[in-house]
């Protein structure tokens, strides 16, 4: 009881601090990171006690069971938030949330789509952390059960990159089995490549269009391709998290690098001079100003790469630093995290994105925010 109560006061002393720092966190300033990082996740566990409940949003008029892609993120970055400060009340959050839908995957293991699938890369952290692989079997069902066709167009949008490849790498990565690997690569060529007959990647810019909806002859008001941020941020941490960990002896080992270092360099000549990049990228009147998602996973992208000797750090710290602190900017006193562009698929959804606007899902925001954090924190 009496470490509660003290964490607790913890919490309000640091609610206090955070007006202090209002011209931004040094990316030095481990501490103070950890404290940002946990201020903004206590308010969320203590939001979400029950880590069972139905999500429920008034503005759509609709529920969802708590495991669809928006807390799948989540737990993303508190895994990655518990490697750089380990808490068992993390893990335990994370277990019992595993646990209250059985280890299943929304629309069970015959699910295609990604965003059902998210949920699985947790599973299998908790799987080799904990030892017991009963965890991943339905993700690994999942999987294994596309791998039985010869489908291969199911990443159409490429929030889709994000949600289930790392999970292809993962299992490759535990089984061995050279099966995931090349599915892997053909899954992400094909949405690359050849998706509409062109692919959804852009060889000049470097860039990514959302879905088919948005290639050429789509244009943004100001005449630009439309380059959503946070749809690019999500190639970006896939990419990172496919490459965290695989063999350089994988297959399409280069080409994922060589896509992930093009990336990194094409977003610096975005980057607005107040650290964040415009919901457009190429189209800064078009919903401009601040926004964490998107920043966030870029952010998170960057400081990956410098942590392993990818990037240059004289060329990359101080965007890093410049998006760290306007992270930071966005974080309320008592935890919440403001500038949340909630769900959709292109800058004009989920407007307006504001300091005290509340997004349609709170959670997928944080899981980015945490995965930025606890990378910069490695810096």
């Amino acid at each position: 009881m009496r470490k509660i109560f003290n964490n607790f006061l913890g919490l309000i002393a640091l609610a206090f601090m955070l007006p202090c720092f209002a011209n931004g966190q040094s990316i030095n300033n481990k501490t103070q990171i950890v404290k940002t990082l946990e201020l903004a996740n206590h308010y969320f566990m203590n939001k979400w006690q029950d880590v069972s409940k139905i999500i429920y949003v008034p503005s759509k008029h609709k529920s969802w069971p708590s495991h669809i892609w928006t807390r799948a993120v989540y737990y993303e970055g508190l895994m990655a938030f518990n490697q750089i400060d380990p808490k068992d009340e993390y893990i335990q959050y994370a277990m019992d949330w595993g646990q209250a839908h059985d280890w299943n995957l929304r629309d069970g293991i015959k699910t295609r789509n990604a965003d059902n699938q998210c949920a699985g890369q947790t599973y299998i952290d908790l799987a080799l952390l904990k030892k017991d692989t009963s965890f991943m079997s339905n993700i690994k069902a999942s999987i294994d059960h596309m791998l039985t066709t010869d489908k291969i167009d199911d990443w159409s949008w490429i929030d889709a990159i994000q949600m289930g490849m790392p999970i292809f790498a993962r299992l490759g990565n535990i089984t061995g089995n050279q099966a995931y690997y090349n599915r892997m690569w053909e899954m992400y060529d094909y949405t690359r490549s050849k998706l509409n007959g062109g692919g959804l990647y852009d060889t000049k810019s470097h860039l990514w269009w959302r879905d088919k909806d948005f290639m050429p002859p789509y244009k943004e008001p100001n005449g630009k391709d439309c380059y959503w941020s946070r749809g690019n941020g999500w190639v970006a941490a896939a990419l990172v998290r496919v490459l965290d960990g695989l063999p350089k002896s994988t297959p399409h080992y280069d080409d994922y690098m060589q896509d992930y270092k093009d990336m990194m360099h094409a977003i610096l000549i975005y980057q607005d001079k107040g650290g964040y990049w415009n919901v457009s990228m190429a189209d800064p009147t078009h919903f401009g100003g601040k926004e964490l998602t998107g920043t966030a996973l870029f952010t998170y992208a960057m400081a990956w790469g410098v942590n392993n000797g990818i990037l240059k750090k004289k060329t990359f710290k101080k965007p890093i630093a410049k998006a760290w602190a306007m992270l930071y900017s966005c974080v309320h006193p008592n935890g919440f995290l403001g500038n949340v562009q909630g769900t959709g698929k292109e800058p004009k959804d989920s407007q307006p994105v504001g300091y005290d606007h509340v997004p349609d899902f709170e959670d997928f925001g944080l899981g980015c925010f945490l995965l930025a954090g606890s990378e910069v924190y490695k810096l």
